[in-house]
């Protein structure tokens, strides 16, 4: 598995994927904290990084299915993931070392913005005047859901040989995952259970660790989804024939 993930991960440092997916996600985070005036936080005047940790999720939507969507898929289209399985790897192998890979690299991208959380300490008045326990547990929801849609994305390109297709599926299964259960909460049908929908969501248990107290129930939510995700496409992978 760790050949297989340094095989990927080196294969993002020499392609451009790592460089424009780190630099858009900066780029964006940064104009939306720091220049847009209906979001930057030097016009807000509260000391928090809410729009990074409530606009990061959306970002992640589309970036990390731009790193997942060559997984398989360009493997496939090439004919050498048959030569990849004759090497002496499992598919849990092959499958955790690409998925792993692909959230190393969103885990780096997620660093550098530790500079915004300073930034806004020392500018705090008084000096440290900020949410750190919300920071924190805000910080690891949006780790853990970089690794859901990761673990999405891998799913998406297992499925088509073709690399748009698996950026699209996995966006649209992304945003579904994430916001689509609290949008259907939110109908008249399912008005008597609409607490039981919206927990059914990403959105619930992310903004419950946004509020800084780590509760395990959302982290066993978390690792559950990537698990099954991961344990579909590994069936998935298994079901080939050659």
């Amino acid at each position: 598995m760790l050949q297989v993930l340094s095989k990927e991960f080196n294969s993002f440092l020499n392609s451009l994927i790592a460089y424009v997916v780190i630099g858009v996600f900066l780029l964006s985070m940064g104009l939306l904290v720091w220049v847009f005036p209906e979001t930057s936080v030097l016009d807000y005047g509260y000391a928090d990084m809410e729009t990074l940790f409530s606009v990061g999720p959306y970002v992640f939507i589309f970036l990390v299915p731009a790193i997942t969507m060559r997984s398989f898929a360009e493997e496939k289209k090439a004919g050498t993931l048959e030569l990849l399985f004759t090497k002496p790897l499992t598919d849990w192998d092959v499958l955790t070392g690409k998925f792993l890979a692909s959230l190393l690299l969103v885990l780096f991208a997620l660093i550098p913005t530790v500079v915004y959380y300073y930034s806004i300490y020392s500018l705090g008045n008084p000096v440290g005047n900020v949410d750190t326990a919300g920071v924190m547990g805000s910080y690891v929801g949006l780790a853990l859901l970089a690794a859901v849609f990761c673990a999405v994305g891998v799913f998406a390109s297992c499925i088509t040989p073709n690399q748009i297709v698996a950026f699209i599926v996995a966006a649209f299964l992304c945003f579904l995952l994430f916001s689509g259960f609290d949008s259907m909460a939110s109908l008249s049908f399912w008005s008597a259970n609409a607490l039981q929908v919206k927990q059914l969501g990403l959105l619930y248990h992310y903004e419950s660790m946004s509020r800084g107290l780590i509760d395990t129930r959302d982290v066993v939510y978390f690792l559950s989804v990537i698990f099954l995700t991961l344990s579909i496409t590994k069936l998935i992978l298994g079901s080939r024939q050659w």
